[in-house]
């Protein structure tokens, strides 16, 4: 690809970066793979002789700029070389290249609308400092903006760059300024085309402004020539709006937090009035040169950046007291909830230790601990089973002599002519019932009218049962998942003739039998939850007999297994 200009010998075009009013910049390269920037002047020179004004200033301004360089400043560029083009015979500068964003990139996202207090700070050390530079060498730059500044990524300074409009005449900095000047950062005096040094302060005081407020005092609105106008009017007779208010404004739409926003809204006082200095209308009642504001900047940036007005530094306390209290807060919430957590936790494990306990003593047949009797009541509670025992016994055993006077017949009711049984099912009330049970023949039943035989001792009747009936054995166990018609069992085995006397409690659950055996169990039976007492009046086959009274004062019967009891020893 041809290149547009060839620059000189030893020096590459690489191609434009950038163009402006004062020229275009281009990338170059020596021999050496040394990468350079290269400023090209708009107007050719005919003749490189004492007969051609412009190549005759054009000498005298590069010998000025080249004593910028005898004595080196880190934040001023280093001016390698200048010429004039072997084609176009065209001016040029060739630079040093500095990487890195220019000072207006580093307003626009994504990094904040404006600089820090800290970093505003650091920029106006730096270029006051090239500006003092070039100012002592007697060179004016005359194009300070946010443009011609650069950050070196590398080194971490603000370079100042561009040094075009310095080696132009004065007829051609007027016309380049009438035409593509940075009109926003222009001074007054510069529509006249006037270049002062503080010219230079002037347009230093409005990059301040523009990385202090996000934005310059007087902004163009689009590039027409009246937009022009009206901006170059603003700066000659209009004052620029308040700094302060400025940033207070910008400050509150950044994302920054809260207390960093409160501390960045406030601007120093010497700050402040730097650049109201810097902007007044009247050069002379400016910084006379880039010296004079160096050494002011020094002067007052050595002491503190700021100092925080009591509003500020209140709202501040108070902001952090209520941050406090709700920590605290927080914090004692928590303590609650964790002691609440150790008081459950500790219910939990005294509750584990009742129930392993519990379990212990359940394996050894001892009754826990946490439901023992009282000795007095167990006393009498066992007193009063033994004497309702006997008695049940007393009747059982006449019931049997009835039995055997008439000849395996059973004892008749004086008013039903009925047989009278005693229900079994008292202690638990099941969904099932035994199979129907069989009846005293007629004539059996006729028999018995008309020879009645008087029991020694009445045999006690259920006052609700109007049909008793005879006592029979199940021919089957009821089916456990089958539910039938509630038909309790109205006679209960006779009972044996007792023994020995013994106290029992239950395992886990202790199904009555009518015989002392596997094949006669009932659905009735007692567990452990009810605490039961029982007193045993015989033993026969590993089976025990006992008569049990629950709560509601109904007796059950019964042979009871063995291994389903554990003794009570006394």
């Amino acid at each position: 690809m041809a290149k547009v200009f060839t620059i000189t010998e030893g020096l590459e075009n690489m191609g434009a970066m950038k163009t402006g009013g004062q020229g275009s910049v281009y990338k170059g390269r020596r021999l050496q793979q040394v990468t350079t920037a290269i400023k090209l002047l708009p107007t050719p020179i005919y003749s490189e002789s004492e007969a051609d004004k412009n190549y005759l200033d054009f000498q005298n301004e590069v010998r000025k700029l080249k004593r910028v360089n005898e004595h080196h400043n880190p934040h001023v560029v280093t001016i390698l070389s200048s010429g004039i083009t072997d084609s176009g015979n065209f001016p040029y500068i060739e630079m040093e290249f500095i990487d890195g964003p220019d000072l207006s990139d580093l307003l626009h996202p994504p990094h904040e609308k404006v600089f820090t207090i800290k970093e505003v700070i650091k920029v106006a050390m730096q270029l006051s400092s090239a500006l003092g530079h070039c100012h002592k060498l007697g060179v004016k730059h005359g194009d300070i903006k946010s443009n011609n500044i650069k950050f070196n990524t590398h080194s971490g300074n603000y370079i100042l760059l561009d040094f075009g409009l310095s080696i132009m005449s004065d007829e051609q900095r007027r016309t380049s300024l009438r035409h593509a000047g940075a009109i926003e950062f222009m001074a007054p005096e510069q529509n006249e085309g006037e270049l002062y040094f503080e010219t230079d302060v002037y347009s230093f005081g409005v990059v301040m402004y523009e990385l202090l407020t996000g934005n310059v005092p007087f902004p163009l609105k689009d590039k027409g020539e009246s937009a022009r106008n009206a901006v170059r009017l603003s700066h000659m007779e209009n004052t620029p709006p308040d700094v302060l208010k400025q940033r207070q404004n910008i400050v509150s739409e950044t994302g920054w937090t809260n207390p960093v926003k409160a501390q960045e809204a406030i601007i120093p006082a010497w700050l402040t009035n730097m650049v109201n200095k810097c902007m007044e209308k009247q050069y002379t009642n400016r910084f006379s040169n880039g010296m004079e504001l160096h050494d002011f900047i020094v002067a007052n940036s050595v002491q503190e950046i700021f100092v925080t007005p009591p509003a500020v530094e209140i709202a501040a306390v108070n902001e952090t007291e209520k941050l406090k209290s709700k920590l605290a807060a927080y914090t004692q919430l928590l303590e609650s909830k964790d002691n609440d957590l150790d008081e459950l936790k500790a219910i939990l494990k005294r509750k584990e230790n009742e129930w392993s306990k519990y379990n212990q003593q359940t394996l050894i047949g001892q009754a826990p601990s946490s439901r023992k009797f009282p000795i007095g009541l167990l006393l009498v509670t066992a007193l009063l089973a033994i004497v309702v025992s006997a008695f049940a016994t007393y009747n059982f055993m006449n019931k049997s002599n009835d039995q055997s006077r008439f000849a395996g017949e059973t004892s008749a009711s004086s008013t039903e002519d009925t047989l009278q049984n005693t229900s079994d099912e008292t202690l638990m009330q099941t969904s099932k019932n035994y199979p129907a049970v069989k009846t005293v023949p007629v004539k059996q039943k006729d028999s018995m009218l008309r020879n009645p035989v008087k029991p020694k001792v009445p045999v006690t009747t259920n006052q609700e049962e109007t049909q008793p009936e005879t006592y029979t054995k199940p021919e089957q166990e009821p089916d456990a998942e089958t539910a039938i018609k509630e038909e309790p069992v109205t006679q209960e085995p006779p009972a044996p003739k007792p023994k020995s006397v013994g106290l029992y409690t239950v395992n886990d659950k202790a199904y009555f039998h009518n015989e002392p055996n596997e094949s006669s169990r009932r659905n009735a039976f007692v567990n452990r939850w009810n605490n039961a007492i029982l007193a045993a009046l015989n033993e026969e086959n590993n089976f025990i007999y006992v008569v049990y009274t629950n709560k509601e004062g109904q007796t059950s019967k019964g042979w009871l297994r063995k291994s389903d009891l554990s003794r009570i020893n006394r």
